[in-house]
């Protein structure tokens, strides 16, 4: 993975091949198309530009390329969240819980089970 952080485009094509995995580019169009108008030709040179930073690969099958994501989701989550805590609330975990939690309203379970992860991560701790 040459770059740390997807772009806004590369994130959607992304969330497109975790969903659904391997893809032609034809598909990830059609499917970003859903959402807003874009150009088959964008598609086409976003992804071009995600394989040269090894966000992507690609596999030739006849003449459809079908594109395959390289980097798993966790770990992109995982640095966008790190990033955006870090820029937005100066690293504290404490600080974005309580704005999440008092901007939205939670379900009951879901409240349950953010209740259930801290006693995971309590019972952890010596």
């Amino acid at each position: 993975m040459k770059t740390k952080y997807p772009t806004e485009s590369e994130l959607s094509v992304l969330q497109i091949l975790w969903e659904h995995g391997a893809s032609t580019v034809r598909f990830v169009n059609d499917q970003l198309n859903e959402e807003k108008e874009v150009g088959y030709t964008t598609t086409l040179k976003i992804m071009q530009i995600m394989l040269e930073k090894e966000w992507v690969s690609r596999d030739a099958e006849g003449k459809k390329h079908v594109y395959k994501a390289k980097v798993r989701k966790k770990n992109v989550q995982k640095k966008l969240l790190d990033r955006f805590v870090d820029a937005t609330f100066k690293g504290s975990a404490q600080q974005l819980m309580m704005q999440l939690l008092g901007n939205r309203d939670s379900s009951k379970e879901e409240l349950d089970e953010i209740k259930d992860l801290i006693e995971k991560i309590q019972n952890k701790k010596p």
